[in-house]
């Protein structure tokens, strides 16, 4: 089985082989028929010469000398033959040969590169050494994968198949993306005798600083306690999860033993089903096929770790000078006084290093390269000054821009009033808007207290760490931001507000005005040495090793020192970090600066009605309003005559309609329905309305659709006209519309308010009435502006209630004309009204002497042509009008007012009385 690996090898420098072709049998010798008949026909002419019978007896000659040609061609082609073949089966055997020594050759490079724990353990110079295309992959086995090997040429069924067999290796190490991760199925000491060769095999191949195990030491046995890479606080994480074991947090490789019968775990991409004790079944990237694996016993993976143990200080010489945990530090650690934010965060030598954002800031740049440990001192930092400060004297506003997760587990700090990831241009918005409210807000606060600054302000502001990682990650997408932080930077002293931001470079991401504001330096390891220059005065940043020794190592340069100090950077375990989350005294929960974006699905029992609005307001949403740092609800007030909402398919303005129409009493609720008979009836009652009704539209802009002209104009007139008067005549107009055209477009200006949601296009959104800024195809349903604040919008799963068509079944009495196409579906009323005893006749051919209840039918033609008839039945009998008749209304009944909308095809009619007025009926 071909195994999928990322890092193939790299193809050998021999040349493909190739297979001879045998060659086509040697053609039969052709028989010398002129060299036969020539010695014939001389013995002829000498016979003729000489006259000698004897003569003739040369005749004979000819067909001898042939014969014998012919045989010696025969044996000369089957020696060629015969030759041919032996060539042809040594050339194919030397085929063969090579074929296996080159097998050989490509399973021993394979093996070099990717060598199992067996392999390990028999060069231990392989032991954690750097081999291009090793990092990243485990063994899972050996069996059958595809060869560099490629053999062409040959013919017949044989040689495919050696064709075939050449491009398979068999007994090759198989190898999968570690990060893919692997789940073991078998029985539990099986099971956990494999996974223990997989996890051992990573830390075999990598130091620890570049793998680290992660979750329970006691897993089977504990027999991975005494491992280098437990103790390891960076580098890729590996977890090996026993049935039962929960998978922890950033782990990048898991390895998980799943019993017989259980699912594996999603997040291993390749499953291993042990079949035997040394045999199994792996399934990965689509394709499976057996392997061989590879058990290593509980004691035997113990003294592995316990070698490994000794290897690690023996390479270290004994290790670098540990930072040791910040909990080790804490105790050194400066009181907090007014006007400091002190922060251990490492050591220089044996000596505790503090860093003060506000004596030695108020700013801070922290520059270095990817995995020089720049996460871990701003977590170290951060959490520091948590240990120190109650909440009532410092807060933090995280932002994470690399694309991890750095600042996740600061999140249960009580200090963090959020961590920010990747901004769309809607959340750089709600950034710009919220830094700077939260600018003005600590102005205002200062100017009511009379206060200078933050530190005659007492507790009634704490001070404001705004930590940001990769800078220009955040700068580059949204230029604007610049500008905000360079005033926070000029102004932030006084305010209170303070800025730590971190990048791996520092050349054309700080502009001069923002490094002027940040004398507080910090550099790990960069690459270039006027990056090193520029943060922290020297090349010496540039020189730092890139070893995983040297992780954590950084210069710190403060505004008062003359040359940067080398500094251990602590790290803050998860322990410590724990406690500090826990800590009772660290004071209530900081005002946020920065409030999360708008739900994406707001039921409406979880929004708050404000105390102090009016009974009848109904409640819409909630708005975004960073300016104001706030998310207020949203309300339709009884001022408001109406709103309009714009919305594509999918955004949710239905859903607008079904919020409202819960919160309004049914009674005084008008929901025009989608039916076409109904919403006639619903909007020619629009007179009618008394005061606080609420009256809905779902998709305005199709509701004349159905309708014909007549009726179309109606039904546009008396909508306007309720959009217009509906304001003085105490009634609330709610309509949605996918597009402004036809009717929406005359309605929409004169309701005083409109939301805009998701639309298809920009310029959808442009033509709605929407600033192109604020376009968003993919924003959930519900979410939208209205009167240019962006919104939410509630949703309630109340169904829209609509009131049903009223057409009251039709039964003819005394002298009635039906007017209805011979085609039309009311003939088999006709007939059924015949069968009942009601005389029915066609227009023109009724008896003179039909009594009683009497039907006369005919196509609108006919009734014009019989003018006295049709008179006769307007003056004193009933006129009925088939709906599919619409178009001849006017002129059958001699009026021009429009009846109520029937819809034809449906068995609907117009019956239509003395006093000339129309009413809908149906019939059976």
């Amino acid at each position: 089985m071909p195994a999928p690996d990322p890092a193939p090898l790299a193809p050998p420098i021999d040349e493909p082989l190739s297979l001879p072709v045998a060659g086509d049998p040697a053609p039969r010798p052709p028989l010398p028929v002129v060299s036969a008949l020539l010695p014939a026909l001389a013995a002829v002419v000498l016979w003729a010469v000489t006259g000698s019978v004897l003569s003739l007896w040369f005749a004979a000659l000819g067909p001898l000398l042939a014969g014998g040609a012919a045989l010696d061609g025969l044996r000369s082609a089957r020696r060629d033959r015969r030759r041919a073949r032996r060539r042809h089966a040594r050339v194919r055997a030397e085929t063969v040969e090579t074929i296996a020594a080159r097998h050989a050759d490509e399973r021993r490079r394979l093996a070099a590169r990717h060598p199992d724990v067996g392999g390990f353990l028999a060069a231990p110079h392989e032991i954690w050494r750097r081999v291009p295309g090793r990092a990243g992959h485990i063994v899972v086995g050996v069996g059958e994968r595809a060869s560099t090997v490629r053999v062409g040429g040959g013919s017949g069924a044989a040689d495919a198949a050696l064709r075939t067999r050449a491009a398979t290796l068999t007994a090759a190490p198989l190898t999968v993306p570690a990060v893919d991760g692997i789940a073991v199925v078998g029985p539990p000491v099986a099971a956990a005798a494999v996974a223990r060769g997989l996890a051992l095999q990573v830390c075999l191949a990598a130091p620890p600083g570049e793998v680290r195990l992660v979750g329970p030491a006691g897993v089977d046995g504990g027999w991975s306690a005494a491992l280098p890479h437990r103790r390891a606080l960076t580098g890729t994480a590996v977890q090996l999860c026993a049935p039962g074991d929960a998978r922890e947090r950033g782990v990048d490789v898991s390895l998980t033993i799943v019993p017989v019968g259980s699912p594996p775990p999603p997040v291993c991409a390749a499953v291993l089903t042990l079949t035997g004790l040394t045999t199994a079944w792996l399934d990965h990237g689509g394709q499976a096929g057996p392997v061989s694996v590879e058990a290593v016993g509980r004691a035997q993976a113990a003294a592995i770790a316990a070698s490994l143990d000794a290897r690690a200080g023996a390479v270290a010489g004994g290790g670098p000078t540990p930072s040791g945990d910040l909990a080790d530090l804490l105790a050194a650690a400066p009181a907090a006084t007014r006007g400091t934010l002190p922060a251990v965060v490492g050591r220089e030598g044996a000596e505790p290093v503090v860093v003060d954002l506000v004596v030695d800031g108020p700013h801070a740049v922290v520059t270095g390269v990817t995995g020089a440990g720049k996460s871990e001192l701003l977590t170290t930092w951060i959490a520091a000054l948590c240990a120190t400060h109650t909440t009532s004297q410092v807060a933090f506003l995280l932002a994470d821009f690399k694309g991890g997760r750095a600042f996740d587990r600061l999140t249960v700090l009580p200090h963090v009033t959020g961590v920010l990831t990747d901004l769309d241009e809607a959340a750089a918005h709600r950034a710009i808007e919220s830094l700077r409210a939260e600018l003005r807000h600590r102005e205002r606060v200062l100017a009511a207290l009379g206060a200078r600054d933050i530190d005659e302000a007492g507790d009634a502001l704490p001070r404001l760490v705004i930590v940001v990682d990769e800078y220009a990650a955040l700068v580059g997408t949204q230029p604007q931001l610049h500008d905000v932080f360079a005033d926070i930077a000029a102004r932030g002293r006084a305010l209170g507000m303070h800025l730590i931001l971190a990048g791996q470079r520092a050349s054309g991401v700080f502009r001069d005005a923002l490094l002027a504001n940040c004398p507080l330096r910090l550099s790990l390891r960069v690459t270039d040495a006027a990056d090193s220059r520029l943060v922290i005065g020297s090349d010496d940043a540039a020189v730092l090793p890139g070893d995983p020794a040297a992780r954590g190592l950084a210069l710190v340069r403060r505004a008062a020192d003359r040359a940067a100090r080398t500094v251990r950077v602590a790290v803050c375990a998860p322990p410590t970090l724990a406690a500090l989350a826990a800590a009772a005294d660290a004071g209530p929960p900081p005002r946020r600066p920065w409030l999360p974006d708008l739900p994406v699905l707001l039921p409406l029992a979880e929004v708050t009605r404000p105390a102090q609005s009016p009974h009848d307001a109904l409640v819409l949403g909630l708005a975004d309003e960073p300016q104001h740092q706030r998310q207020s609800t949203l309300l339709l007030g009884p001022d408001d005559r109406g709103l309009v909402v714009i919305g594509g398919p999918g955004s949710g303005k239905t859903g607008v309609l079904r919020v409202v129409a819960a919160q309004h009493d049914p009674a005084r609720t008008l929901i025009v329905p989608r039916d076409a008979e109904a919403a006639w009836d619903a909007i020619a009652g629009f007179d009618a309305l008394t005061p606080g009704t609420l009256v809905l539209i779902d998709d305005l802009d199709a509701l004349p659709a159905p309708f014909g002209p007549d009726h179309q104009a109606l039904v546009l007139e008396r909508v306007e006209a309720l959009a217009r008067d509906g304001a003085r005549r105490g009634i609330r107009l709610i309509v949605t519309t996918q597009r402004l055209s036809g009717v929406a477009a005359r309605v929409a200006p004169l309701l005083p308010r409109r939301a805009v949601l998701a639309l298809p296009t920009r310029a959808d959104h442009v033509a709605a009435g929407g600033a192109a800024t604020d376009h968003r195809r993919d924003a959930p349903p519900g979410r939208g502006v209205l009167d240019d604040v962006p919104v939410q919008f509630a949703f309630a799963e109340a169904a829209l209630e609509c009131a049903a068509a009223d057409a009251a079944l039709f039964h003819p009495e005394g002298v009635t004309g039906f007017v209805t196409p011979s085609a039309s579906a009311a003939r088999g009323a006709l007939e059924r009204w015949a069968a009942r005893g009601v005389h029915v006749a066609r227009l023109g051919e009724s008896p003179d002497d039909a009594t009683g209840t009497t039907v006369l039918w005919g196509e609108p033609e006919a009734w014009l042509r019989e003018w006295r008839t049709l008179q006769a039945v307007r003056a004193g009998g009933t006129l009925v009008v088939d709906a599919a008749c619409a178009g001849e209304v006017r002129a059958v009944t001699g009026t021009r007012i429009v009846p109520p909308y029937a819809a034809p095809g449906r068995a609907r009619a117009w019956v239509w009385d003395a006093r000339a007025q129309a009413r809908r009926v149906r019939w059976e």
